[in-house]
């Protein structure tokens, strides 16, 4: 038996760092199960750490820096000799493996996008000493059976309904590094979805990097208003949310299931990027500015209380003061309920990076504060209109010193959208309960107000 083999069968003390995306965190959560599985005990203490794993992100450029940061700072201390073992998983990964490992040599193994689930392997190899790269076909689709430990509370969770994607937005790697769009099947998602639930997990959110397609590459058809329909039959379940619904395929069918399903959140996460039709074709978009301006109209007609969430790229390569203006104008036109911006990361191996007249990064910081400036007067009259409403509210914890508790309606996101504030009138509420809630005022993005006798 290797000394790395030997060194498993002991309980250790592993870090497990997640950067990036909720769909990275899911991956993150499979792994800390297998480790889990393995008898080996968590920290958050670096200084008590015997291994540390890094789940990366390279998405934009400060996603990047932020992986490498991280990598960088745990290197040290497998230099002073605290660390056993250091692997770095994830994105960043998979897109520079051999540079991680030729210019950080405290880097014991790289560990693939598709690659997650050989966690335990990585560890072993790394305890015995080798450097090493294991990867996976990008059409993979890892199947972890150890129970995946959820990090973010208890009552809600991420459900990843697909890998990868097909779409080759000319700004975007993570077809590179994350392979083609590939659906989980639905009765694996249903088992981890009861998995999940008998967790004690209440509200599901799903993702993938397009949750809009789910199914057309293993059924035939897109399978969303099914997979929802089977969801809101497990018990436990009370609300479910979905992120990440590109426009050009939100069917008749999607919208009546949100409109019918009671545990669907009335919440749609719709990622735009631009309203300029040169700027979207420039893009590799697959949508025009009247055909976003239809789609969200039918929404709301059909489901006149949903709450719309959207991003947006500012600075893209060749986009003029007037492209910029009509944007502009389309946001104030629109007043999506949530809205966030990035500015255009030129990453490399993407045609974006290789166009014309890319645009300073002052000025794609301007464009963005404009926008953002815009948004907040339309996010801040929205939050007024609120006031005097009842709103079911998922209790999230306790404010510090203060007998009030913090929580989430169904028009806020975890991480990305607003709170309400809830005076508990002297009840104890836990995290994970529900509670009516009449509101009584605004404070910019979130809200305040009182629980309903």
């Amino acid at each position: 038996m290797t000394r790395g083999l030997a060194r498993m069968e002991e309980s250790m003390k592993i870090l497990l760092i997640s950067l990036g995306c909720d769909k990275n965190l899911v991956d993150t959560e499979e792994m800390l199960g297998l480790l889990a599985s393995r008898g080996h005990e968590m920290t958050d203490d670096e200084e008590q750490a015997d291994a540390v794993i890094i789940n990366t992100c390279c998405f934009i450029h400060d996603a990047k820096e932020e992986s490498i940061q991280n990598i960088l700072e745990m290197a040290e201390y497998k230099k002073k000799g605290s660390l056993k073992a250091l692997i770095v998983a994830g994105c960043l990964a998979q897109r520079y493996r051999q540079e991680i490992l030729d210019e950080i040599p405290e880097v014991d193994v790289v560990l693939g996008t598709t690659a997650y689930d050989q966690i335990l392997d990585a560890l072993d190899k790394a305890l015995s000493g080798q450097s090493e790269i294991l990867l996976a076909p990008l059409q993979a689709l890892p199947l972890v059976e150890a129970k995946r430990q959820v990090t973010t509370g208890g009552h809600y969770a991420y459900l990843k309904i697909a890998e990868g994607c097909d779409k080759h937005c000319t700004y975007c790697i993570i077809p590179k590094i994350r392979g083609p769009f590939r659906s989980v099947p639905m009765e694996r998602l249903l088992k981890e979805a009861e998995e999940l639930a008998g967790q004690g997990v209440k509200e599901l959110i799903l993702v993938a990097q397009e949750t809009t397609l789910y199914g057309k590459d293993i059924y035939g058809e897109k399978r969303l208003p099914a997979l929802l329909h089977e969801l809101c039959g497990i018990k436990g379940i009370r609300w479910i949310r979905l992120l990440y619904c590109y426009p050009e395929e939100i069917t008749d069918a999607l919208i009546q299931t949100i409109k019918e399903e009671p545990k669907v959140c009335h919440y749609l996460d719709i990622p735009i990027q631009h309203a300029n039709d040169a700027i979207l074709k420039k893009m590799g978009r697959r949508t025009t500015k009247k055909e976003i301006i239809e789609i969200v109209k039918k929404l709301r007609r059909e489901i006149p209380d949903i709450c719309l969430r959207t991003t947006l790229i500012t600075g893209f390569p060749g986009e003029t003061g007037e492209q910029h203006e009509e944007l502009m104008e389309f946001v104030d036109e629109m007043e999506f309920d949530r809205l966030g911006v990035f500015t255009y990361s030129p990453e490399e191996g993407t045609p974006a990076a290789e166009m014309p007249d890319q645009i300073s990064e002052e000025i794609r910081q301007e464009r963005q504060a404009d926008l953002m400036e815009l948004q907040q007067e339309i996010a801040f009259a929205n939050a007024e209109c609120m006031v005097g409403k009842e709103v079911l509210v998922m209790v999230e914890g306790r404010v510090a010193d203060e007998n009030a508790f913090v929580g989430r309606t169904y028009r806020d996101a975890p991480g990305v959208d607003g709170l309400i504030f809830v005076d508990a009138a002297g009840e104890e509420l836990l995290s994970g309960d529900f509670a009516r809630v009449k509101v009584s005022g605004a404070l910019e993005y979130d809200l305040i107000g009182g629980l309903v006798e």
